[in-house]
């Protein structure tokens, strides 16, 4: 079997890319921190209901990831955006969504179309971006996708293919930790879920912050450097 300038097999560097990606990703997304969130935000939902937001956070949050593996630096050099600039971004968003879980809607309007509205919007933001597809989660793969064709120059679509399989892992493994979230409610109860809700909502806003101040000071230190 052909081998690379590096010394593998195209199994072997498919596999390293593949585990080396799982292994980098899966700790920054970490679902096991998204999954108090996404149950505060679900908590009178039906497990119909839960599967298909999970199921499309978690479909939102590959796309991104996706998106940003292949045109996640021209975005950043065509906006002029830098990660710190996302950190920023994603405080922010964490913060609001914080504030309206501490200080919920006391009068909240029910319907059909609306409870689907809602189920969109709460899938992508804040579950797949920033809870999922976060900052660090995006900030990866990028930092991948520059180094590929110069670390893999002549077997890049292989490591290429390995980290989409990761990448595609990952999302899976965080869908099955969501899928969770159903027997947890049962067990909580809804004054549980009312209570867990304003204590993540506190501290998201709490995460929030700390998004926005390691921005300021990422922002500032490559100022400072260039």
């Amino acid at each position: 079997m052909a081998r690379d300038e590096g010394g593998g097999s195209p199994i072997e560097i498919f596999g390293q890319a593949v585990a080396l990606t799982i292994g980098t990703l899966l700790p920054i997304m970490n679902p096991f921190s998204t999954l108090p969130l996404f149950m505060a935000l679900t908590p009178n939902a039906e497990e119909k209901s839960r599967r298909r937001v999970a199921l499309a956070a978690c479909v939102y949050a590959f796309a991104l990831l996706m998106a940003f593996l292949f045109l996640g630096t021209a975005i950043i050099d065509f906006f002029g955006i830098s990660v710190p600039g996302i950190r920023i971004a994603g405080g922010l968003i964490i913060s609001v969504i914080g504030f309206r879980m501490l200080f919920p809607d006391m009068n909240p309007t029910a319907g059909s179309g609306q409870s689907a509205q809602h189920e969109e919007e709460i899938a992508f933001t804040p579950l797949a971006m920033p809870s999922l597809a976060g900052p660090g989660s995006l900030s990866v793969v990028v930092t991948a996708a520059s180094q590929i064709k110069g670390n893999h120059p002549e077997q890049y679509q292989l490591v290429y293919a390995g980290v989409i399989v990761g990448m595609a892992v990952t999302v899976l493994i965080a869908f099955a930790v969501l899928r969770s979230a159903g027997p947890i409610a049962k067990l909580l109860g809804p004054s549980g879920i009312d209570a867990m809700t304003r204590i993540f909502g506190f501290l998201l806003i709490a995460i929030g912050v700390q998004f926005l101040l390691i921005g300021v000071s990422d922002f500032f230190g490559l100022t400072q450097a260039g």
